[in-house]
């Protein structure tokens, strides 16, 4: 008789026949140690070793770990057994969001995604979208600046600036080019006629903590409206209070036609959103972009959370006032080793360039219980959560120039 034991679509593996590759797929290269807790700005590993983060996640734990008023807004949400409804419906929380950035921003309309790629991939969808609607049809390109980074996805990696990046994935997708950030070659390339969206950030995170220069953005927010050209700002690393201003555009005095945001917007919880103006706006028709879990009830929820907290004058006045005191301290560390070459930075976003390979001081600085990441082969970037303390950040310090020394 035939066996009636169920299938199965794959074959197990026996113990004697182990994977030689880890279960998640190798795209990052993780530290050892196993985390397992958070706490305020520290990280706990499997063996209870303490971490100082001035990581926070890549400038997503703005608030820190463990953080009471986000825990509370999480619980709060759960508790209304509405977690997901996809977007064919509406719901409070995304509504309030939206509502939230309308009354606090440029925007007229927002939509939300998963993450900043998905933002910003959508941006570029929207500025094609909006160029159509002027009347010309060749009116598609995408312009990307020197030391952009905007995402890995295919669109967005186009306009990223970093060639070990985009190199396995050739060809990318067209209609998008990078330049020099150089008005006078921006005026050679902006095309009315071809044109669609300029796209740059305030300050370059992963292209090495660069602070473009406001005499630029602000030269470069008049020549896209001479030329009928979208100015998106990504503010996907440097936005929500990292500078010590709610939006980092707020300090250099423009506005942008769309504005892209994510990393800490509901402080670990994954959500983007992407801000247009009216003009932008009207041009979007039902089933010209979708997302499935962009926005949902919990996300929302804990976001509306979240922005009210970093928005808090206070909280900006201390990101303000301990990120110039960090950077003093940085100099300080430069001046005394001499193994640092520049120290760049605003609020509490910083890079450090240094002589060796910046892989070796985060090396040993985790060794010694800090946290770092780079932004490039020679710089430490340093993007703290919001909410250390001075004394915290003296803790760090200490570590980072003994981990510089040796």
């Amino acid at each position: 008789m035939p066996s009636s034991a169920p299938t199965t679509a794959f074959t197990a593996k026996t113990a004697a026949e182990p994977s030689a590759l880890p279960a998640i797929l190798g795209t990052y290269k993780r530290q050892a140690p196993l985390f397992v807790r958070g706490d305020g700005v520290y990280m706990f590993d499997e063996h209870g070793k303490k971490y100082l983060d001035l990581v926070a996640g890549i400038a997503v734990t703005s608030l820190g770990h463990n953080d009471a008023g986000v825990m509370n807004a999480m619980q709060e949400a759960l508790a209304t057994g509405l977690i997901h409804t996809s977007n064919l419906y509406r719901t409070a929380p995304g509504e309030a969001l939206a509502k939230w950035f309308v009354d606090h921003s440029f925007a007229s309309s927002v939509f939300f995604a998963n993450s900043g790629a998905e933002a910003n991939e959508g941006a570029f969808k929207f500025a094609r979208r909006w160029a159509k609607s002027t009347g010309h049809q060749a009116k598609h390109e995408i312009i990307a600046v020197r030391g952009s980074f905007h995402g890995r996805m295919p669109g967005t990696l186009a306009a990223t600036d970093r060639p070990a990046y985009r190199l396995p994935f050739r060809p990318l997708m067209g209609g998008v080019t990078i330049v020099e950030r150089e008005l006078e070659e921006l005026r050679t390339v902006l095309d009315p006629e071809t044109a669609a969206a300029v796209i740059v950030e305030p300050i370059q995170g992963e292209g090495g903590v660069r602070v473009v220069d406001p005499e630029f953005l602000r030269g470069l927010r008049e020549l896209t409206r001479e030329r009928n050209v979208l100015l998106i700002l990504d503010e996907i690393q440097c936005g929500l209070g990292r500078t010590g201003s709610f939006f980092a555009h707020e300090q250099i005095g423009i506005v942008p036609d769309m504005l892209t945001i994510a990393k800490p917007l509901a402080n670990g919880l994954p959500i983007g959103a992407i801000l247009v103006n009216d003009e932008v706006a009207r041009v979007m028709q039902p089933g010209d972009h979708g997302t499935t879990f962009g926005g949902g009830p919990l996300l929302a929820h804990v976001a509306h959370h979240v922005v009210q907290r970093l928005s808090d004058p206070a909280m900006l006045q201390h990101v303000r006032e301990t990120g110039a005191w960090f950077g003093e301290q940085l100099q300080g560390i430069a001046d005394r080793t001499g193994q640092v070459r520049a120290i760049r930075g605003k609020g509490l976003m910083w890079g450090m360039d240094v002589h060796e390979p910046a892989a070796a001081i985060i090396g040993r600085a985790f060794e010694k219980g800090l946290l770092l990441v780079s932004a490039g082969e020679h710089t430490l970037r340093f993007l703290p959560p919001l909410v250390i303390t001075q004394a915290e950040l003296a803790e760090g310090l200490a570590i980072l120039e003994s981990a510089i020394q040796a």
